[in-house]
């Protein structure tokens, strides 16, 4: 199968599966908040380290909250923008395989309502112990520790840390234009956007913990 087609089909599976927001019951594998999460290896007072080496401020918290409303409704769209990418992009989609090689529907369609989420969650700026403990939660999720575990799936068991970093570009990149499609002046989608590239790159660096040496991180 071609990559053009493969990333069309893809396309047509994710808009054929989408169905109205689920609750978070109803999301797979959607952990946030559960006791049964393990507490991240960094605090809180290295979470505020952290955003201070990336320039991440209260303003960008409250541009965070401010794109909530213009994203929510976008974001099946905003979805099947970044499965578009990973699909027409085959050293990406390699990781939703399953062991026979082909792509995991199953796999695919659980990420997708836990990536939708994620938008939410991130829009919501609460940066709180909850908040800390999923994301080491989704830092293990990409790393052999814990990949495909929590879906059952059969592919590769680990997805190589300089993806994990790499894919803030195309992602908060193609999120732009998303944010623009709201009633807000160039300049106030310009502060989202800002924002938008902060704390996933924060979040980026929060992923790539298991893929450290103890006391490298």
């Amino acid at each position: 199968m071609s990559i053009r087609i493969l990333a069309l089909a893809l396309l047509l599976w994710a808009q054929t599966g989408s169905a109205a927001e689920p609750s978070l019951g109803e999301i797979p594998g959607y952990a946030f908040g559960s006791k049964a999460l393990k507490t991240a290896p960094y605090t809180l007072q290295d979470l505020e380290l952290l955003k201070k080496t990336v320039l991440f401020t209260e303003e960008d918290a409250k541009w965070l909250r401010k794109s909530k409303a213009i994203l929510e409704p976008q974001a099946e769209q905003i979805l099947d923008t970044w499965y578009g990418f990973v699909g027409a992009t085959p050293h990406l989609l390699y990781y939703f395989n399953d062991k026979s090689g082909t792509p995991d529907s199953q796999y695919l369609g659980r990420v997708r309502l836990r990536f939708i989420q994620w938008i939410y969650d991130t829009a919501g700026a609460n940066y709180d112990q909850q908040w800390l403990d999923y994301q080491y939660e989704i830092a293990r999720r990409h790393h052999r520790v814990g990949k495909n575990r929590t879906d059952g799936a059969t592919g590769p068991n680990q997805i190589p840390v300089r993806y994990v970093l790499g894919l803030v570009y195309p992602v908060t990149a193609t999120l732009k234009p998303f944010l623009a499609k709201g009633e807000h002046t160039a300049e106030e989608v310009d502060a989202m956007h800002q924002a938008w590239t902060k704390t996933v790159l924060m979040q980026a660096i929060l992923w790539s913990h298991p893929y450290t040496r103890k006391g490298d991180f």
